[in-house]
Formats: C-alpha cells, structure tokens, sequence
C-alpha cells in the first residue's frame, strides 16, 4: 500500500508569505490588535539608541503575545522561533531579533503589558455582555529557591545549628594545641581543614546574623534573597517560594476582566482591590463578585459595600450570612443613590440603601459599651536584657519580650509570631524546636506536634504550669499595667446574607482560566522578579488566555474587526 507523498524538496515555488499562515490563524488576530496601537502611550523604550536602527517595538510585542500563548516564554526559545516558526516570521517581517535583543526589551518595557491587557478588553467590552465575577487567587513559583527564603523561626535553627558547629570546632582546635609536638594521625582532619570549616561557619553565622538583625528592625515576616517581593507559600505540593495573583473572571464568558499582583500569603482582605479598576469602569453601576471562604474578612466586605460591591462570600456549614458591625456616623444620606459616597454614608447612619435591599438585613444602631485604654506603666519588657528574659523562662514560664516580638520558652527555645487572631492576640510558635525538644511533655500534651502559646498585647510572660508543677513553684503571670476606663459608643450592625445562587457557579469560574493559563500556556512559574515586573509577565498569560477566548466568543470575523479598532 503506497504511503501518502510529500512534495519535491527541489521544486520551485511563487507563493506570498501571506499563504503560509492559515486565514483564521490567531496571528493574525495578535498582528491586527498590535499594529492598531498607539505605542507612544505605553513609554515604550527601544533596545537600541544609537549605531543601526532599533527592532520595531510592535513586532516584539507581537511576539511576546504569540509566544505568551503558545506555551513558548524563554528568550532563547522565542529568539528560535522567529527563524523556525512560519507564523512568527509572518508577523514580524522575516526580522531575527537574538535573545539578548528579546530579554532586554521584555525587562524594560514589562510594565506597559497591563496597560495594553486592559485595551484589549476595552475594545472587546462593546461586543460582549459582562456579568458578575469571581475572584479567585492561585500560587505560581517565582525565581527564588527555598534555601534563599527565610523566615524568623529558619534562622533561629540555622544559628543555634552553626553556633554549635564553631564551638565544635574551636573546642577540636584546642585539643589540637594540647597535643601540640605529637605526631599527627593521618586519619584525623589537619588543622587546616579544621580553621578552613571555622572560617567558613563563622561567615554563615554573621550573614545568618545580619539577616535576623535586619527582619527585627524592618518588621518583615520573611525574606528572599533573590526575588526580594517573593513569599514562601503553601500549595498543594507543600511550600514554595512564590506570588499570589488574584483574577477577576466573568460569569458569562469567563473572560479575565482584571487581576492584582500580590504577594500575600493568604487571600484575606484582597477583595476590594482586585475588583477596583472593574468598579471604576461602570462608576454608576453597582457590581457583584463571588469568593471562597479564603476571602472571609469583613473589614474588606464592607470596604465592597461603601465602593458599590456586592461581595458573596461563601459562608460556613450552617450558615447562611454575615454579621457585620461598622462605627456610626450621624449623616443624611440618599438611600436611593448608588453613588460611593451616599452608599458609605447610608450604610453608617444605620439605613439600607435600596440597592442594597436583597443582601442587607435587620440594620439596626446600637449602643454599646467598649474598653478604652488610658494609658500603660512600662509598654516594654520589666527585664533589662534577653539574658534575664531566659533566665526566667528556665523557671517555668513563657516569657514574651514585646519589643523583639518573640516568646522564650522553658527550655531555651525561641518562639516566633505565627499569627494575629480576630481577638487580637498574638499566636507564637516554633515547630521545629518542638519536634526535636526533650522536654516536650512538660509543657504540651496536645495533639499537634508542637506548642502554640497565645498572648495579648499586655501579656509579658504566661505560666508553664506542668513544668512549675515539677518544680514544686506556685504559678503566676506577668501583666502590663495599664489604666482604662469603659466608653459608650455607637454601632451598626447589620445582616449581610449572599446570593446563594451565584455561590454555586464559583468553582467552574475562577478554576477555569487558572488551568488554562498552567496547563495549556505552561505558566508554572515567572522568568522575572520583581512585584511589576511579575505583573507585566502575568498580563501577558491574562492577554494570551482571553485572546483565545474572545476568538471562540466571538468569531474570527468579529474580532479583526475589533482589532482594527483605534
């Protein structure tokens, strides 16, 4: 049976470049949009100022976007495609810009990349109907290893560790002098090697210092060597070091309206923000978002609600709403206005605004009364050093030093914040101190394996009493003095209840482009570091995704026609 035959490699051919590219390619959609812009706008930054001419900015923007969305991102590899790939040549004119001309170009205009994502989705706006959205974030890798992150409790471990090593080795040193004259036993190390480790601990040791000493001054929680913006954060296949980029979908057609580049561990109170430039474009409408519980905060629901947003939290099993309390301000308020500012004055006179009647329930003011504090004798540490501080802790008790923010434990270690509570107190923890402490059950009998110990803001030190019970000493615990007095305040405090509905179409929204945008475009991780210029790599996997979507949308047709559109 004959097989299907190719053409003549020898063959002449008269063709355009034209025919090479299919008609409905999206290259074609990626080359009409990119032409029709404005470059002056964006502050585009040629490579090249002086000797022969620059590459046209437009032909790199347009390979970027091509590349963004066929999974193709590394200079090198897209340097490869301007030689190799038909479409890519079409678009940029048979022009071979090297890869250090594609990298240099990328770092210096990455910024403009938002900018030319929401023009896109402006000149599509008009042919398509938006609906509510949901906001979701999701943990992509950023170029900083986990050896390069630390964390307050990491260099606790890594000094106590290498302090132990110097004192090792100077005590071998010693030793060494004592048999000063002897003959030397090949097999053990030579004092060269021995002074070499010394040297080379001792130089860890004040780096692993110098870190410590600038997170207690700064108040940072971590701190990447590398990518200086980037976090360690927990994902489904444990920690990374990364960022937490949240996006804005449409329920009706799961287009990217907006995102916000974040670098926060958790998507508490990042509601708002992520749906700020969506509000700003219909100022008179009002707009809807939904969220999981990660987004339960709220402070930043009712931040929604005074900017025109209705959030729809998901709520816990059994409940069906939010009880919120805001301050009360005395003040007339148009109940039927829409605007910001009527809607915030409303809500805090104690009146539901009338776009507000479906989610808002039972609004009422309140008089209560609330702890006022005067003021504190001592707001820092009773003791004069962490010497004194651990040797009270060797006692028996959880000495809390409230200026370094730590807590020494009974048996030496250091404990770190973990967290701040709704209450306000102050979790601390230190889980591998716990793993690895002999006198565990002295003091936890938990069924975790490590302790957790909270303390309010005038709490200095807390009893170990299992341990003070070993001792034979009776407990006690350490205060801040403080004055205080109650006040009489007024409250409003009011039912928010979400759309139950809209709560069900959550998962099938947000998880949706995030797949797309890992799987499809192979946007595990970023190539840059740095907040904006994440945000500018990320705009282009949200302009490479909604390309595609809007082409399904809408048709090839439609869209050129759009593309076209100054």
């Amino acid at each position: 049976m004959p097989y299907i035959s190719g053409f003549d490699r020898e063959q002449l051919m008269c063709c355009s470049w034209d025919s090479f590219v299919d008609k409905k390619s999206i290259a074609r959609i990626i080359d009409a949009f990119v032409n029709s812009l404005d470059i002056s706008r964006y502050g585009v930054k040629p490579v090249s100022v002086e000797g022969r001419p620059a590459y046209d900015p437009k032909s790199l923007y347009k390979l970027y976007i091509y590349g963004s969305r066929k999974g193709i991102r590394s200079s090198r590899k897209l340097a490869e495609s301007c030689r190799v790939n038909l479409e890519v040549k079409w678009m940029l004119g048979g022009v071979e810009p090297d890869f250090r001309t594609i990298s240099d170009f990328r770092k210096n205009n990455i910024d403009s990349l938002k900018e030319i994502f929401h023009e896109f989705n402006r000149r599509i706006s008009g042919a398509v109907e938006w609906g509510f959205s949901s906001v979701d974030g999701t943990k992509i890798q950023a170029n900083n290893s986990k050896d390069n992150n630390f964390t307050k409790n990491k260099l606790d471990d890594r000094i106590k560790w290498l302090n132990g090593h110097t004192d090792e080795y100077l005590r071998i040193l010693s030793e060494m002098d004592e048999e000063e004259g002897q003959q030397d036993d090949p097999e053990k190390l030579t004092r060269e090697i021995i002074e070499a480790k010394l040297q080379e601990a001792q130089e860890r040791l004040a780096r692993y210092e110098s870190y410590q000493k600038l997170m207690e001054e700064t108040g940072v929680s971590q701190l990447s060597i590398t990518d200086a913006d980037a976090k360690l954060m927990k994902n489904k296949n444990g920690f990374t070091v990364a960022y937490n980029p949240q996006t804005a979908v449409d329920s009706k057609t799961h287009l990217i309206r907006d995102f916000q580049m974040t670098n926060q561990v958790t998507d508490h109170g990042l509601l708002e923000n992520t749906m700020k430039k969506i509000k700003e474009e219909a100022p008179e409408a009002i707009v809807e978002v939904v969220a999981d519980k990660g987004y339960e905060d709220t402070d930043d629901m009712v931040r929604c609600l005074e900017k025109g947003i209705i959030p729809h939290v998901i709520t816990d099993d059994g409940k069906d709403g939010y009880e919120i309390e805001i301050p009360y301000e005395e003040a007339e308020a148009d109940i039927t206005s829409a605007e910001p500012e009527e809607l915030k004055k409303a809500l805090h006179a104690g009146k539901i605004p009338e776009v507000y009647k479906e989610v808002i329930q039972d609004i009422k003011v309140e008089e209560v009364r609330r702890k006022v504090v005067d003021e504190k004798e001592g707001c820092t540490s009773i003791y004069g050093s962490a010497e004194e501080m651990q040797e009270k802790a060797r006692e028996g008790y959880f000495v809390r030093d409230p200026e370094r923010n730590l807590v020494y434990c009974p048996a030496g270690e250091i404990l770190r914040q973990k967290c701040i509570k709704k209450n306000g107190n102050i979790r601390y923890a230190n889980k591998n101190a716990c793993k690895h402490c002999k006198n565990r059950n002295r003091c936890y009998k938990g069924k975790n394996e490590w302790k957790e110990i909270d303390f309010t803001k005038d709490q200095l030190q807390k009893p170990c009493k299992d341990w003070l019970k070993t001792e034979g000493k009776e407990p006690e615990e350490m205060k801040i003095k403080e004055k205080w007095h109650y006040e009489k305040v007024k409250i409003v405090r009011f039912f928010l209840k979400p759309d139950q509905e809209k709560m069900s179409q959550r998962m099938c929204l947000s998880e949706h482009p995030f797949g797309t945008i890992k799987r499809a475009m192979g946007a595990t991780y970023f190539l840059l570091k740095g907040m904006k210029k994440v945000a500018g790599e990320f705009a282009l996997f949200c302009l490479g995704y909604n390309l595609e979507r809007a082409k399904n949308l809408l048709g090839f047709d439609k869209m050129m026609e759009l593309m076209t559109e100054a």
